[in-house]
């Protein structure tokens, strides 16, 4: 299976544990139909479970597993398969999120596994120094985001988001950056892309909004009208 190829800039919905069933499908059609309407790219994770229906269904969604191993068929009983994975329709997996981390040799591993089953991957990362370390084994997305600021409801400030592009791209220049950490409004969304992310999105600031579809609405309308500066200013 081809990868996808990703195009600046993107969003990303991850409900975590959050939702799952009728209620994550319902929260995945609303970002398929907004990806269609503002022709943006999103990838969206689901549990294990969910993930196929996803595929199936929400044809404008990158699919993305919240977790993968360098498992191989055969022996490995309770673990996730990269394989099992790509046959479901799954496009994309995180790694070494702060609630499920990762040894550097196990990342290192499962980044190559990965792309022999035509996985992108998104390796996240705390410190602008840890995104430099991590930027070493060429993720196709590295997420910044300071592990103290999620699910706070307040993001990174410019100084930070300026800092771990850099340096991510500093060493690894086809890396994606995904910008997130407590993104919860459309300003939120504006500033992660206007300093220099490739990328943002969120976890509880759509899923425990009073509201998550209409945060949605907010979220793109504002990835919309950044996209528009940056090609107005360039």
């Amino acid at each position: 299976m081809d990868r996808i190829v990703l195009k600046r800039p993107f969003f990303v919905v991850n409900p975590k544990s959050y939702l799952y069933g009728e209620k994550l499908r319902r929260l995945a059609r609303k970002t398929d139909e907004l990806c269609e309407r503002y022709g943006f790219q999103s990838l969206f994770t689901a549990q294990l479970i969910d993930l196929a229906w996803v595929a199936d269904n929400c044809p404008h969604l990158i699919p993305c597993a919240q977790a993968m191993e360098s498992l191989r068929p055969g022996r490995g009983m309770g673990h996730i398969l990269p394989e099992a994975l790509a046959a479901a329709g799954v496009r994309a997996t995180f790694l070494n999120h702060a609630e499920n981390p990762m040894t550097v040799g196990e990342l290192a591993k499962t980044i190559v596994r990965a792309r022999e089953v035509g996985i992108l991957t998104c390796v996240c990362a705390d410190s602008v120094e840890e995104a430099r370390a991590i930027a070493e084994l060429h993720p196709d997305i590295m997420t910044c985001e300071l592990n103290s600021l999620i699910g706070t409801g307040h993001i990174a400030g410019e100084d930070y988001i300026r800092a771990s592009t850099e340096a991510v791209k500093s060493v690894s220049p086809g890396t994606m950056v995904l910008q997130a950490a407590g993104i919860s409004t459309g300003q939120d969304v504006y500033d992660a892309i206007y300093y220099g992310g490739d990328a943002t999105g969120g976890t509880s600031g759509i899923v425990c909004a009073e509201d998550p579809e209409a945060k949605l609405e907010e979220m793109f309308a504002a990835l919309d009208r950044v996209r528009a500066d940056i090609q107005g200013e360039a």
